[in-house]
C-alpha cells in the first residue's frame, strides 16, 4: 500500500542519513568574488622602460658597427681612463695615440682627403685654363663609343650610390635630430623621477598600508553574516536525517493510534456477532421447522424441489469461537499518556530555530573578532612606520638633485650644437644633390647632343651644355668635397667613440666593472658613496639586485638590516584571529525528538501482544456467511412456488402458462389457494429476518474485515518497526550535536581559510608593490637601461649612420670626378677626324693619307 511505500521510503531515507554523516564535504571554492582589487596609487611617478625600436637602417647600423669593431679593435682603457680621471696631467699623447690608432689612421685619411682634393682641383681649373681637362679629343676612333658608353655606366652607377648615400644621410640626419631633443630631454625627466620615486617612499608605504582597509571591510563584512551562515549550514546539512526520524517517528505514532482503534473494533464487532448469532439462532431454527413443514405439506405442488434447501437452514460463522484481543487492549489501556503531535510539533521547532540560536550563542565571538581586526590593523601600520628608508635615501636624492642640476648647461651644449651639425649636414647632403642634379643633367644633355649631332665634329649646343653642367658638378665637388670630409670627421670622431668606448662596454658591463674597481674614479666621484650604497655592495650588483626586482632597503647602506619578508609573514597578523576562531564552542543541535513516556508508549505497543493475535483464524471465520442457506434465494424460491397457482396462468392447448406468459411444464400450478397463501407469508418471514438481523451482522463482517486486514498487515513488522524507529530516535538525538559540532568546526575552517587568503592577498601584494614599484630599487636599473637605449639606439646609431653615409658620398665624389672628366670629352666636337676608304678591320694593310683638318 502507499502507507508502506512510504515509510520504507522514509527508513531508507533516515538510513542513508546515518551512513553519511553530515559535514564531510569541502569547502566551497573560491569564487571569483574573493579576489580582492586594490588601488594603484603609485603610477605617476614611475620611471617607464625605454626600448630599442626596429627601424628601416637596421641593416645600416650593423654595417657601421662592424666597420667600428675593426676600426677601434682595442678593449676598455682601463689604465688610460684611470689617470685622466684621477691625474689628466699624467696622460701621455702616446697612450692616447695608441689606443685610438684606428682613428688617428682615420684622421691622417682624412687630412690627405682634405688636403689632396684642394689642390686637385686647383691643377684641374690650370688645366681646365689650358684646354686640357675637359678639352675635345683630338681624334676619332671606332672604340669611342663603346667608351662613351662605359664611362656613361660608371657616371650612373656611381651617381645612384651618391644619391642612396645621401638619401641615408638625410633620413639619418632627420632621425638623430628628432631623438636628439627627447633624448637630452629625457635625462632632467628621469632624473627628476626618479628623485620624486625616492622623495616619496613614505607616502607611498603608507597608501599601501592604508590598502588594509580592503580586506578589513570585507572581513567585517564575512563576519557579519558568519553566525547566520553556520547556523542554515548546520540545517542544512541535518535537516534529512532529523526531517526522516521525526517522520517515522510521527508514523510509529499514527500506527499505535490506529492499531488501538481497529482492536477496539475487533473487539467490539467480534462480541456483538456472537451476541447476535445467539439471538438470530431460534429465529431461524422456527422459520427452519415452518418452512419444512409447509413444503412437506401433500397439497403443496412441486414443493420438494426446495425442501432441501429449506432443511439446510442454520446458521453459520461462530465469532466466539476467534481469539478475543481483550487481553492486548489490556495492555493498551490508557494509551498514549503523552501528545506525540506536540512532541514532534516541538523537537521541529526546536530544530528549525538553529539559525537564529547560532546567532545568538555566536554574538559574543563575532564581536571578539572585530575587536582582533582593530588590532591587526595597528601590526599592519608598523610596516609603515619601522620602514627604514627615510633616513637613508637623503643622499641618493642629493646626488640626483646634483646631476640634474649639473647636467644643464651641458645638454643645452650639446643641444646647440646639434643643431649646427644639422643646419651643416643639410647644406651640405643638399650640395651633393646638387652635384648629382649637374651630373644626370650633364649626362642627359650630352646622350641627347650625341644622338642629335651628324658628325662628330660638328658643334652641337646641347652636348656642349651637358659638357658644361658636368664641369660644373666636377666644380663644386672639389670646392665643398673637404668640407664634407671634416664634417664627417668630426661627426665620425664624436660618434664612433661614443660606440666604441661608451655603448659597446655598457652593452657589455665593462663601464660597471670599471667603476666598480677600487681607485679608477677619484673620491669625488664615488657613487657607491653618493648613493649610499651598501658596504659590501657595488654598482654592479646594485644594478643587477635593482634589475631583479629589489627593494631599495636591499640595496642602501642601513644600520640595521630590515627584513621585508619577515614583517610580511601571515601567522604574525592572524595568530590572534585564528586562535579566538580555533578556542570557540557553542553546543548547538540538542534536539528532543522523543521523550520518555512517548518511547514507554512505542515500547509498550511493541510489547502489546497486537502481532500475537491469529488474524488468520479472524479471516478464515469471515469466509464462512451468517446463514449456510442464503435467505433472499430460499425466500423467493418460496415466492415462485405462490405464484403457480391457477388464477396466476392460462391453459393453452392442454399446457399451463405462467403470469409472464411462458408455458412451464415442469411446475403445475398450486391449487389450493392456502398453501400458496402460506408460501407467501413464509417469504415474506424470511425476508424481514434477512432485513432486521442477517444484514446487519453481514455489515458488521465487513467491518471486522478492515480492522483485520490492517492488523494483519501491521503485526509482522510491529515490533521491528518499533525497534528501528526508538534506536533511529536515539541515534539521531544522540548524533545531531556531535555533527553540528562537526559541522560548525568545519565552516569556521573554511571561514578561517577564507579570512586568510584575503591576508595572505593583501600582504603578497604590499610585498609586490614595495619590491615593484613604491620602494623599487628598479627605477635605477629602468634609468640606465633607458640611457643606453637613447645613447646608443636611439642617438649614436643614426649619428654614426650620417656620417657613414655622407663619407661614402665625399669618397664616391673622386670617381664621380674622375668619370665627369673623362665624359666631357666624348660631348664635345672632335677636333680632327681620319677619313680613310676601308676600314682597318676590312683593309689590315690600309695605307694612311693626308687628309684636310676641318676645325
Amino acid at each position: 500500500s502507499f502507507a508502506a511505500k512510504a515509510m520504507q521510503a522514509a527508513g531508507l531515507l533516515l538510513a542513508w542519513a546515518l551512513l553519511h554523516p553530515a559535514g564531510t564535504q569541502q569547502c566551497h571554492p573560491a569564487s571569483p568574488a574573493g579576489v580582492l582589487r586594490f588601488t594603484d596609487t603609485h603610477a605617476e611617478i614611475r620611471v617607464p622602460a625605454l626600448h630599442r625600436v626596429p627601424s628601416s637602417l637596421d641593416h645600416l647600423y650593423r654595417l657601421v658597427r662592424r666597420c667600428l669593431d675593426l676600426i677601434q679593435q682595442n678593449p676598455l682603457p682601463t689604465e688610460l681612463l684611470r689617470a685622466a680621471l684621477n691625474d689628466p696631467g699624467s696622460v701621455r699623447t702616446s697612450q692616447v695615440v695608441q689606443y685610438e690608432l684606428g682613428y688617428v689612421v682615420c684622421a691622417v685619411v682624412a687630412l690627405l682627403f682634405t688636403v689632396a682634393m684642394p689642390v686637385a682641383g686647383i691643377c684641374f681649373c690650370y688645366c681646365r685654363s689650358r684646354r686640357r681637362c675637359g678639352g675635345r679629343l683630338r681624334a676619332h676612333r671606332r672604340s669611342l663609343g663603346c667608351r662613351r658608353h662605359c664611362l656613361l655606366a660608371c657616371l650612373s652607377l656611381t651617381s645612384l650610390i651618391i644619391l642612396i648615400s645621401v638619401t641615408c644621410a638625410f633620413v639619418a640626419s632627420q632621425r638623430v635630430k628628432g631623438q636628439m631633443e627627447p633624448g637630452l630631454g629625457a635625462v632632467p625627466t628621469t632624473l627628476r623621477r626618479l628623485r620624486q620615486h625616492i622623495n616619496n617612499v613614505p607616502q607611498g608605504v603608507q597608501m599601501v598600508v592604508d590598502q588594509f582597509e580592503v580586506p578589513r571591510q570585507q572581513i567585517i563584512s564575512d563576519l557579519s553574516g558568519l553566525s547566520r551562515s553556520v547556523g542554515v549550514s548546520i540545517h542544512t546539512q541535518l535537516k534529512a536525517m532529523t526531517y526522516a526520524a521525526l517522520a517515522d517517528l510521527e508514523d510509529r505514532a499514527g500506527d499505535l493510534q490506529t492499531s488501538l482503534h481497529h482492536l477496539q473494533i475487533l473487539e467490539r464487532t467480534a462480541l456483538a456477532l456472537a451476541s447476535a448469532r445467539a439471538e438470530l439462532e431460534p429465529a431461524l431454527r422456527e422459520r427452519r421447522r415452518s418452512v419444512v413443514e409447509l413444503l412437506d405439506d401433500p397439497r403443496c405442488t412441486s414443493c420438494a424441489s426446495v425442501l432441501g434447501r429449506a432443511q439446510s437452514l442454520e446458521l453459520g460463522a461462530d465469532y466466539s469461537k476467534v481469539p478475543s484481543v481483550e487481553k492486548v487492549l489490556k495492555a493498551l489501556s490508557g494509551l498514549p499518556r503523552s501528545d506525540f503531535a506536540e512532541m514532534i510539533r516541538q523537537g521541529n521547532g526546536t530544530f528549525n530555530s538553529i539559525p537564529e540560536l547560532a546567532v545568538e550563542r555566536m554574538a559574543q565571538v563575532i564581536q571578539d573578532l572585530r575587536g582582533e581586526m582593530a588590532q591587526v590593523t595597528d601590526k599592519v601600520q608598523s610596516i609603515a612606520d619601522s620602514f627604514p628608508l627615510p633616513d637613508y635615501t637623503r643622499p641618493v636624492s642629493d646626488a640626483l638633485e646634483k646631476a640634474e642640476d649639473r647636467s644643464q648647461p651641458y645638454l643645452r651644449e650639446v643641444q646647440r650644437f646639434e643643431q649646427y651639425r644639422w643646419i651643416a649636414g643639410t647644406v651640405l647632403c643638399s650640395i651633393i644633390l646638387l652635384i648629382l642634379a649637374c651630373n644626370v643633367a650633364g649626362m642627359a644633355l650630352g646622350a641627347y647632343g650625341l644622338s642629335k649631332r651628324e658628325d662628330p665634329s660638328d658643334y652641337e649646343c646641347r652636348g656642349e651644355a651637358g659638357a658644361k653642367f658636368l664641369l660644373v658638378g666636377v666644380g663644386l665637388a672639389f670646392l665643398f668635397s673637404w668640407l664634407l670630409i671634416l664634417l664627417v670627421f668630426a661627426t665620425f670622431l664624436v660618434g664612433g667613440n661614443i660606440q666604441t668606448l661608451v655603448c659597446r662596454n655598457w652593452v657589455n658591463q665593462e663601464i660597471y666593472k670599471f667603476i666598480d674597481t677600487p681607485g679608477n674614479l677619484p673620491p669625488s666621484m664615488n657613487l657607491s658613496r653618493q648613493l649610499n650604497l651598501r658596504r659590501d655592495s657595488n654598482l654592479s650588483a646594485a644594478y643587477r639586485e635593482c634589475k631583479s626586482g629589489a627593494g631599495l632597503w636591499e640595496v642602501l647602506q642601513l644600520d640595521s638590516s630590515y627584513d621585508l619578508d619577515e614583517h610580511l609573514k601571515t601567522p604574525k597578523y592572524t595568530a590572534g584571529f585564528q586562535k579566538r576562531l580555533g578556542e570557540f564552542s557553542v553546543r548547538l543541535g540538542d534536539v528532543r525528538l522523543l521523550r520518555g513516556e512517548g518511547r514507554q508508549d512505542l515500547e509498550t505497543f511493541a510489547r502489546s501482544g497486537v502481532d500475537e493475535v491469529d488474524y488468520g483464524r479472524y479471516q478464515q471465520e469471515m469466509k464462512i456467511p451468517v446463514v449456510q442457506t442464503s435467505l433472499p434465494g430460499l425466500a423467493r424460491n418460496l415466492e415462485g412456488l405462490q405464484k403457480m397457482q391457477v388464477s396466476s396462468g392460462v391453459g393453452i392447448g392442454g399446457q399451463f402458462v405462467s403470469p409472464e406468459g411462458q408455458p412451464n411444464l415442469a411446475v403445475p400450478p398450486q391449487r389450493n389457494s392456502t398453501v400458496a397463501g402460506r408460501l407467501a407469508a413464509e417469504a415474506r418471514a424470511l425476508w424481514q429476518l434477512q432485513n432486521s438481523t442477517v444484514q446487519s451482522q453481514e455489515a458488521l463482517v465487513a467491518r471486522l474485515g478492515e480492522s483485520v486486514q490492517f492488523l494483519s498487515r501491521l503485526a509482522p513488522h510491529l515490533q521491528e518497526r518499533v525497534r528501528m524507529t526508538l534506536a533511529t530516535t536515539a541515534s539521531v538525538e544522540a548524533r545531531l550535536p556531535v555533527q553540528a559540532q562537526q559541522i560548525l568546526r568545519q565552516e569556521l575552517g573554511c571561514f578561517t581559510r577564507k579570512e586568510l587568503r584575503y591576508f595572505t592577498q593583501y600582504l603578497n601584494w604590499v610585498g609586490q608593490t614595495l619590491r615593484e614599484d613604491v620602494a623599487s630599487c628598479q627605477p635605477l636599473a629602468t634609468a640606465l637601461d633607458n640611457g643606453r637605449v637613447i645613447l646608443c639606439d636611439r642617438i649614436a646609431e643614426p649619428w654614426n649612420a650620417f656620417w657613414f653615409s655622407l663619407g661614402c658620398c665625399t669618397f664616391f665624389l673622386i670617381p664621380s670626378i674622375i668619370f665627369a672628366v673623362r665624359l666631357t670629352k666624348h660631348f664635345r666636337p672632335i677636333r680632327n677626324r681620319l677619313i680613310s676608304t676601308g676600314s682597318e678591320e676590312t683593309c689590315p694593310f690600309h695605307i694612311p693619307r693626308v687628309t684636310a683638318l676641318k676645325l
